[in-house]
């Protein structure tokens, strides 16, 4: 992957984490602009998905964008939200990180 598309994707993981943590304050106060809000933000973060798909591949961009958006979302929860997840959980997010590393790992000429 690019340093311009790593870039790419830290930028729409950035909108994508806003977005979550945007319905995550509507689920709490009901505010219906809220919910558009999150919505415009989810539809801006899909749109810069196109290219990270179109350049790395569907599977490797939605792979790698999922488990970076639950890390990223979990740390929001935990730190903005004081939401606690639990060991099951947390043995989760670890096997995660290892499919993004086997699946991100560079292929070698073959």
């Amino acid at each position: 992957m690019s340093a311009a598309l790593a870039l790419w994707l830290a930028a729409a993981m950035g909108v994508f984490v806003l977005a979550n943590s945007v319905l995550r304050t509507y689920a709490a106060s009901g505010w219906w602009p809220t919910l558009v809000a999150a919505l415009v933000l989810f539809s801006v973060g899909n749109m810069m998905m196109v290219r990270l798909m179109r350049e790395s591949g569907l599977a490797v961009a939605i792979a790698i964008s999922s488990v970076l958006q639950l890390l990223l979302i979990a740390a929001v929860a935990v730190l903005w939200f004081g939401e606690r997840p639990g060991g099951l959980q947390l043995a989760g997010m670890a096997l995660g990180i290892v499919a993004v590393a086997l699946i991100a790992w560079p292929q070698g000429q073959g």
